[in-house]
């Protein structure tokens, strides 16, 4: 089957649940077609039904490099290519950073910020090729800085807007877009492939003053918002390389922007002063 030429085809991990079902939705909704791929496509059955021939469902484990080059290759081979790339897998790992064993610490490594590595390595030749596409990499709040129990989190979602950024360096000059987005509180099933640690009873005071911040704080919103956010940053001619959903990460983004810039500014003596060109040693 080949993709109709006024429509777009997507690719969605972690297509079947939260945000990246909202945006199969979205995009189905709209007349594209989706490749929706996630460890159980189960969930995706009633999409496939009510939009027929518009939605390709694929298992797929995103950590295995071999399986995402193998069914990027089948996405391609029954569109015929792709236009939008959206690397939604991902889980959230809590626990204080001296809690993670290796095991728990290489897996959140291993799923947010080497299957979004693998994905991107696939797609990568097919956009280039076609001189065109648009690369979404969903990052997080937890990407604007380590807050306590995330820290691997973060750690993950850092590392993917590093690579991220040099990938659109890397990718503009085939007439590839890079967009990282970073959503706030959605109302979504990120917990479900969670891990907690091992608790260690000296942070059992921090972790109560997190569990009740959270409870008078948290304020997440519905899927849906974020789908329509992302229908308007795929349908610019001119995307942003990175893209906020939501009041709170909106303010969050620019209140931790503001504060590193306030430390930079009070150490601007001493970080100038750690620098003098002289002749090579």
């Amino acid at each position: 089957m080949t993709a109709s030429a006024s429509s777009r085809v997507w690719f969605v991990t972690g297509a079947s649940r939260g945000l990246g079902r909202a945006f199969t939705e979205a995009a189905l909704a709209a007349g594209d077609e989706v490749v929706g791929v996630a460890r159980d496509v189960a969930p995706l059955d009633e999409l496939a039904a009510k939009y027929a021939g518009r939605l390709l469902p694929l298992r797929l484990d995103v950590t295995d490099r071999e399986a995402v080059f193998d069914v990027v290759g089948q996405a391609v081979e029954h569109f015929g290519r792709l236009d939008v790339v959206v690397n939604n897998a991902g889980a959230l790992f809590t626990g204080m950073v001296e809690e993670f064993t290796e095991a728990d610490a290489r897996a959140q490594m291993e799923l947010n910020f080497f299957g979004a590595l693998w994905v991107s390595q696939a797609v990568m030749p097919h956009l280039r090729t076609n001189g065109s596409g648009h690369l979404l990499q969903i990052s997080s709040i937890g990407a604007l800085g380590g807050f306590p129990s995330t820290g691997l989190y973060s750690a993950s979602k850092f590392a993917l807007e590093g690579m991220s950024e040099a990938l659109a360096a890397e990718a503009a000059r085939f007439g590839v877009k890079v967009t990282i987005v970073q959503p706030g509180g959605y109302w979504t099933d990120l917990y479900a492939g969670s891990r907690a640690t091992e608790p260690n009873p000296v942070y059992d005071e921090l972790r109560d003053e997190l569990q009740k911040m959270w409870a008078e704080g948290s304020v997440d919103s519905e899927p849906a918002l974020a789908a329509e956010a992302v229908m308007k940053l795929v349908a610019s001619d001119e995307p942003p390389l990175r893209l906020l959903l939501g009041s709170m990460v909106y303010d969050v983004a620019f209140d931790i922007s503001r504060r590193r810039m306030e430390t930079w500014a009070a150490w601007e003596e001493i970080s100038r002063a750690a620098e003098k060109a002289v002749p090579a040693p």
